[in-house]
């Protein structure tokens, strides 16, 4: 194991040693792939990503077992979601045992850099780009598929306690029709500015309204979110502006395990001066609680131990505990590396 600052590992890019590479042409096959030192990627000014933004990305984490061991978390879901995305952009994706076999690879290659357990994860981020050059717009003659791996703490330097959101009610994030609900690299660009503004406010993160009514909650910047009420969990349908996490996936089968009732439909956003507690969800926050929201200047606060609800708690050890695999996994979600 690298001799690395645990105590204090944050949610930034650590340079790891290898990464992962494969590439397709325009008959869709992909080539066997390699690992190669970890490092910068040539491209053509005239990509087809660099110009038209022809990208996905995917986000899992690999986490080390008290015995040593690793464990990846539903990667299978991941595959799938690439394929159901790169249908969407115009672009060929590897097959959903391509992509395991590579996350598989690219961990191991840099198991070194796996924190201990309790200690954080090791955050994979897998992409595919079209990396062939094109001057009209049009979808790129050469595909890459990338995998890069590093070691990550908490998504929100709070940690497991409460985050602030501002509602923002003047930019979209995505609208009916368009790629939300696919994990295209130019969904995550279009949210900086507000989240930039937000953060210099004192606020963690952004909440997004519906681009049709102004009054429906979609998700936040990089997590889906999730309002409380008695034993009832609602969160938003998933409806083509929504991405359709993995977490949050989980979330409500270990929240209906429990005897919650879970909907998915339209949320109001009035529903939120109501709620019990609000979290989000996502394979970077895993699950966060919701402190206080702000909408139009008017601010609600969320009680709890220490702003941290009791669904939330519950939820977070729960899925925290197969996801480390401190608790028995008997949704049989785990995937266990030798």
């Amino acid at each position: 194991m690298v001799d690395l600052d645990w105590e204090n590992l944050g949610f930034t890019l650590v340079d790891t040693d290898f990464m992962y590479m494969a590439k397709c042409g325009l008959d869709g096959n992909f080539s066997e792939g390699e690992m190669l030192p970890f490092g910068p990627i040539a491209l053509s000014p005239s990509a087809g990503v660099l110009n038209y933004g022809q990208g996905l990305f995917e986000g899992l984490k690999a986490y080390r077992k008290t015995d040593g061991s690793i464990l990846l978390f539903r990667p299978e879901e991941n595959a799938r979601r690439m394929i159901t995305g790169a249908d969407r952009m115009c672009m060929p994706a590897p097959t959903v045992e391509q992509f395991l076999d590579a996350v598989k690879q690219s961990v191991l290659a840099n198991k070194r850099w796996v924190p201990p357990t309790g200690k954080g994860s090791l955050y994979i981020r897998p992409l595919l780009i079209g990396s062939g050059a094109i001057l009209g717009v049009a979808p790129a003659p050469e595909f890459t598929f990338v995998i890069y791996v590093s070691p990550v703490g908490n998504y929100f330097k709070e940690g497991l306690a409460p985050i602030k959101l501002i509602i923002e009610d003047n930019c979209h994030r995505a609208a009916p029709g368009g790629t939300g609900g696919v994990k295209t690299i130019g969904n995550y660009a279009s949210v900086l500015k507000a989240q930039r503004t937000a953060k210099e406010k004192g606020y963690s993160d952004v909440l997004y309204l519906d681009a049709v009514h102004s009054k429906y909650l979609e998700e936040a910047s990089a997590s889906n979110i999730f309002v409380v009420k008695g034993n009832t969990i609602s969160t938003p349908a998933i409806e083509g502006t929504i991405l359709p996490g993995i977490t949050r996936k989980s979330i409500i089968e270990v929240a209906e395990n429990k005897g919650y009732k879970v909907e998915e439909r339209l949320v109001s956003v009035d529903e939120l001066f109501v709620a019990d507690e609000v979290f989000c969800t996502g394979t970077a926050v895993v699950v966060s609680p919701v402190g206080s929201i702000t909408y139009q200047g008017k601010r609600v606060e969320y009680d709890g131990n220490h702003g941290v609800g009791v669904v939330s708690q519950q939820l977070y050890t729960s899925l925290t505990g197969i996801q480390m695999g401190l608790l028995e996994d008997r949704m049989g979600w785990t995937v266990q590396l030798n």
